[in-house]
């Protein structure tokens, strides 16, 4: 009976317990006032939907650990996405005819989406680490360029692909939609890398006390360059995921996602300030706004005072976490 309850103390102590709590609460709630909340294609659902801002959210998870912040994914999602769709056409009609096949050409497309990803984090990591400008006023004004350019280039039309080209984001796999099987994916690669190697530990040293870290010999530079670059990583692939789901280039899409991917990681427990978190606990913060968000549908309550509510939500987080932080200090 001490050990059970030692164990539920550590497990308390934690940074995901009190998101978790929520969640599992919210999820009580919901299946009290919606009928049949509970029923499979329910949660199949909510995990299509969550797949793509939990995704872009675990690349910010690292950023936020360093005590930074990223608000361009929304715009390298779009961007990433345009240059998937404009390799697919490009290439559709050598697929027609027969001498391209369709994973070549839907490869080619991926690769480029996600080279385009890393690029755009890694400039906003060269300047956050190489000048120490405010990774805010950095990534900000990377996402209004990384934005014009979207725009410029497709002229503001969206780039329509052929149906065929769109299986990764509609088709399932032991009836689990494709993207949720990605994005467990991206989490058990994050997971690794701030749980199983020295990487990891160099992330929360910087984010605890980057002047210590420095100190301590980690090389502080390379740990901001690589964050962006891995968000850029996470948003190019939520691009993708969002391109294939609805058949097209979307220049003007992600706006509003960088918003959605920090509530996700606040939501989860981890810090604003850096330093503490972790992986599981955003994923817990990406379902309880996909909970959160499906429910408020079904009820049929309008966007804007879903704004409001989750708006609440998101700073009742940010003041809890301030609070533990300052309690502990």
């Amino acid at each position: 009976m001490e050990n059970k309850s030692s164990i539920l103390h550590v497990f308390s102590k934690r940074s995901e317990f009190i998101p978790l709590v929520g969640l599992i609460l919210l999820i009580i709630i919901m299946s009290f006032l919606i009928d049949n909340f509970f029923a499979w294609q329910t949660f199949v659902n909510i995990s299509r939907q969550v797949s793509v801002n939990a995704i872009i959210a675990a690349g910010m998870t690292f950023v936020i650990l360093t005590g930074g912040i990223d608000l361009s994914v929304g715009a390298v999602m779009a961007f990433a996405g345009t240059i998937l769709a404009s390799v697919v056409i490009h290439f559709t009609p050598e697929v027609n005819a027969g001498d391209t096949s369709i994973i070549t050409v839907l490869l080619l497309g991926w690769l480029g989406a996600i080279l385009v990803g890393i690029i755009c984090g890694a400039f906003n990591g060269f300047f956050v680490a190489r000048f120490k400008l405010p990774a805010i006023i950095v990534t900000l004004a990377v996402m209004t360029a990384v934005r014009g350019v979207s725009l410029t280039y497709t002229g503001g039309y969206p780039m329509p692909m052929a149906r065929m080209f769109s299986a990764l984001g509609r088709s399932d796999f032991l009836s689990i939609p494709i993207p949720a099987w990605i994005m467990f994916a991206v989490f058990l690669l994050s997971y690794i890398l701030l749980n199983q190697l020295r990487l990891g530990r160099y992330i929360y040293s910087v984010g605890g006390n980057e002047d210590a870290a420095i100190l301590s010999g980690i090389r502080t530079k390379w740990i901001h360059f690589f964050v962006y670059g891995y968000c850029g990583f996470t948003a190019a692939i939520a691009g993708i995921i969002s391109t294939s789901r609805v058949s097209s280039g979307q220049p003007a899409s992600g706006v509003g996602f960088e918003l959605d991917a920090i509530a996700a990681v606040v939501l989860g427990g981890t810090s604003i300030m850096g330093g503490k978190g972790s992986i599981i606990g955003t994923l817990i913060g990406a379902c309880i706004l996909g909970v959160l968000n499906t429910g408020l549908n079904i009820w049929g309550v309008p966007p804007y005072p879903q704004s409001i509510i989750k708006g609440g939500i998101i700073l009742g987080a940010i003041l809890i976490s301030v609070f533990q932080k300052q309690s502990k200090n």
